[in-house]
């Protein structure tokens, strides 16, 4: 059976992004990191203020999407993204 992947969720900071990690790797998830690009404004606006935020989007296969958003449920700064929209 062919699985694919799909993005999963957002995380807003390393600290998040790390906990996760170690999350799918103690439970045997595979998964992808992309981070996100930023535009040059919000660059520039996010310069100015002074706080640079990361965000970063995780890739799972399908088939262990249920698994993980079990798994992830309580951890700060993720954000499940809706099955309608997980491949976009």
């Amino acid at each position: 059976m062919y699985n694919r992947e799909v993005a999963f969720c957002k995380v807003y900071s390393h600290e998040s992004k790390d906990k996760l990690e170690k999350l799918f790797l103690a439970n045997r998830i595979s998964y992808f990191i992309e981070w996100q690009d930023k535009s040059f404004i919000q660059r520039l606006i996010k310069r100015e203020s002074g706080k640079e935020k990361n965000v970063f989007i995780i890739r799972i296969n399908e088939a262990d999407v249920e698994r993980a958003r079990e798994l992830v449920q309580g951890i700060e700064s993720v954000k499940i993204r809706k099955a309608d929209n997980a491949n976009k």
